[in-house]
């Protein structure tokens, strides 16, 4: 899965206005908290109130807030918000993809790939990650050493031939 720079930094200031609670927080506040760019931070605000996850208000009074309870609005929630579907393949919901022949169960896997992204986006929330109480699956995923190894791609014989000369 990439994460982009869109959704890590919605993901952020959505953590940054939980902590905050129902007090408004101001756009330069929220891109300095979490060292983001000030103008990449007003885009993405604007599609999370479109999205319906924050509301906002002018003035000097104003700011920007949480339109629900942290608890109620996940990760998977705001990825759909600022990105769309959680997973797709070439721009299509796993469900619409068909293959032939050898390739046929290979939408099975696209559509195991999506059910586990939902297991544990759709089950985290914002008030978990900035409580620091993130729910138990989440610590027994992450306690498995295996998680914290970085894959490789496996070495081609281009690679190898580049590598020795």
């Amino acid at each position: 899965m990439h994460i982009t720079a869109k959704v890590d930094y919605a993901v952020r200031t959505l953590i940054e206005l939980a902590a905050a609670g129902p007090s408004p927080s101001k756009a330069e506040f929220l891109a300095q908290s979490q060292t983001i760019p000030h103008k990449f931070l007003e885009a993405v605000l604007a599609d999370l109130r479109r999205g319906g996850l924050v509301n906002s208000r002018r003035g000097p009074d104003g700011g920007y807030w949480l339109a629900r309870p942290a608890e109620d609005i996940t990760i998977a929630d705001v990825i759909r918000t600022v990105e769309g579907p959680l997973a797709s393949v070439r721009g299509e919901r796993p469900e619409d993809v068909d293959y032939a022949g050898p390739a046929a169960k290979l939408q099975d896997v696209w559509i195991a790939v999506r059910v586990n992204l939902r297991a544990v986006l759709e089950n985290v929330s914002l008030a978990d990650v900035a409580n620091g109480q993130l729910p138990g699956f989440l610590i027994t995923l992450t306690s498995d050493p295996g998680a914290w190894e970085r894959r490789t791609r496996p070495a081609t014989s281009v690679d190898e031939g580049a590598a020795r000369g």
